[in-house]
C-alpha cells in the first residue's frame, strides 16, 4: 500500500507525494506524457532524442549530471512509445535539488546547434548498433510494422528510420519540446521522508511560477480490428531462426489486462511454466521460448516467441504454439498454476514498495493512466482473475485473423 497525497498547480503541473519513513533517500521523479506514439510519423524518434538533450544542460544550468553528483545523487531516464520518465535519487536533505534541477530544464533547455548534431549522431549510432546491426536487431521493428497499419506503435521508440533524425530541424525540435516539455502534460511524484505538506509546498516553489505553453495533442490514430491472418517471413544472418505471433489485445487500463498478464506468466514464467516444459525440455522442438505482453497504455499485443533448434520447422513449431493455446481456450487451468503466479506478482509488488525510487515512478505512471489508486489496487485486480476469465480472453484473443506472423529465417551456409 502507497500513501499519498494529490494536487494540480494553477499551471498544470500535477503533483503526488508520498512519505517514505524508511528511506534515508529522496526520490524525485518527472514524467512527461510524451513518447513514440506522440510524433509525426515523417520525423519519427524525437522523444527518444530529447531523452538525450534533456541532459545536454540549460542556460543556468550547462552541465545537469555534475549538480546531481555534487548533491551525492544519481540520475536517469527512459522512452518508451507512451511517455517519457526522468528519475533522480539523493539524500533526503538535498531534495531541493533536485527539484530546482528538473524546474530549470522544464523550460530553460538550451537547445542550440551543435548540441543537437552531437546527440543526433550519439541516437543514430544507437540505432545502428542496437537495431541495424546487432543480429537479431530489427526483429521488433518488423513485427511492429506487421502488426499495426495506422497506429504509431508501428514504429519502435528509436523511429522508423535514422534519415529521420538526421534530417531534423533545429526549428522542429524547438517546436516539440515547446509543444511537449510543459507544466500540464508532465507529472511530478516525490517520495521521502518528509511531511507531505512539506514536499507539496516544495513543488510548488520550484514548479508553480513556469509558465503553461499552449500545446494541445494530436489526437492519435486508433488501429483497426484486424480482420485476416498476416506473415512475413524474412531471412538473416543470424545463428538460429525464430517463429514469433502476435495478437492484438486491450490497452493498460483494460479489463482484459491482468487477465492477459497472467495467462503470459502461465506460458512463460520460469522453468516449470507451460511453453518451457511442453516446446523447450519435453519435445524439444525450441531452444527458447517466451508469451509476453507489451503492456501498452493503448491496445497492445500479446506475442509469443521461439528460437527454432535445428531441424524444427517453421510448420512444427507454429503447430505446437497452438496446441498450447487452444489447451488454454478448451482445458482446465489447475488452481495451483494461478495461484503461483498471483504469489509471484503479489511478492513483486510488495517487495518493490520497499524501495523509495519505484514508489515515486508508480505514482507517476498510475496518474499518467488516469488512474492514481490503481497503484493500490492491481493485486486485487490479479486475485480476481479465474479459470473462465482465461478460457474467455483465450477464445477472444487468439484467433487466426488477429494473428501476425513473423517468420525469421536464419540464412543457411552452403
Amino acid at each position: 500500500m502507497i500513501p499519498y497525497r494529490k494536487t494540480t498547480l494553477d499551471n498544470g503541473l500535477t503533483v503526488v507525494v508520498n512519505r517514505d519513513r524508511a528511506s534515508k533517500l529522496a526520490a524525485v521523479n518527472l514524467l512527461y506524457k510524451v513518447g513514440a506514439r506522440n510524433e509525426d510519423p515523417a520525423r519519427t524518434g524525437f522523444a527518444h532524442l530529447f531523452e538525450h538533450l534533456m541532459f545536454r544542460g540549460t542556460r543556468d544550468v550547462p552541465d545537469f549530471d555534475l549538480r546531481v553528483q555534487l548533491a551525492s545523487g544519481d540520475n536517469n531516464a527512459f522512452t518508451n512509445n507512451d511517455y517519457t520518465d526522468f528519475y533522480i535519487t539523493l539524500p533526503r536533505d538535498n531534495v531541493e535539488t533536485a527539484l530546482w534541477l528538473e524546474s530549470d530544464r522544464m523550460q530553460g533547455l538550451d537547445i542550440t546547434p551543435g548540441k543537437l548534431e552531437t546527440e543526433k549522431k550519439v541516437v543514430i549510432e544507437e540505432f545502428r548498433q542496437r537495431y541495424l546491426n546487432q543480429p537479431y536487431g530489427d526483429q521488433t521493428m518488423l513485427l511492429r510494422g506487421l502488426a499495426y497499419r495506422v497506429h504509431p506503435y508501428r514504429w519502435a521508440t528509436i523511429g522508423l528510420t535514422t534519415d529521420h533524425i538526421a534530417s531534423a530541424t533545429l526549428d522542429e525540435v524547438r517546436t516539440f519540446y515547446r509543444a511537449h516539455y510543459r507544466p500540464s502534460n508532465a507529472v511530478l511524484s516525490i517520495s521521502a521522508d518528509l511531511e507531505e505538506e512539506r514536499m507539496l509546498d516544495l513543488a510548488a516553489k520550484w514548479f508553480g511560477g513556469l509558465e503553461e505553453r499552449p500545446g494541445a495533442a494530436a489526437p492519435i490514430p486508433q488501429e483497426p480490428p484486424q480482420e485476416e491472418p498476416r506473415r512475413l517471413e524474412v531471412v538473416r544472418d543470424v545463428p538460429a531462426s525464430t517463429l514469433t505471433l502476435a495478437y492484438h489485445m486491450g490497452g493498460r487500463t483494460s479489463a482484459d489486462f491482468y487477465t492477459a498478464d497472467l495467462v503470459s506468466d502461465l506460458l512463460s514464467n520460469g522453468d516449470s511454466s507451460r511453453l518451457y516444459r511442453r516446446l523447450v525440455q519435453e519435445r524439444r522442438l525450441l531452444s527458447t521460448v517466451n508469451a509476453y505482453i507489451s503492456g501498452d497504455v493503448d491496445p497492445g499485443l500479446f506475442v509469443f516467441t521461439g528460437q527454432l533448434l535445428p531441424g524444427t520447422s517453421f510448420d512444427a513449431a507454429e503447430a505446437a504454439f497452438l496446441e498450447e493455446i487452444e489447451a488454454l481456450k478448451t482445458g482446465h487451468v489447475p488452481e495451483h498454476e494461478t495461484e503461483k503466479v498471483k504469489n509471484k506478482f503479489e511478492a513483486n509488488t510488495l517487495f518493490g514498495e520497499l524501495n523509495v525510487m519505484n514508489k515515486a515512478m508508480n505514482l507517476g505512471f498510475y496518474e499518467m493512466l488516469g488512474d492514481l489508486e490503481l497503484v493500490n489496487r492491481e493485486v486485487a485486480r490479479y486475485r480476481a482473475v479465474g479459470e473462465e476469465a482465461i478460457r474467455d480472453f483465450c477464445r477472444r484473443t487468439f484467433r487466426p485473423e488477429n494473428c501476425s506472423t513473423l517468420l525469421y529465417q536464419a540464412k543457411t551456409t552452403e
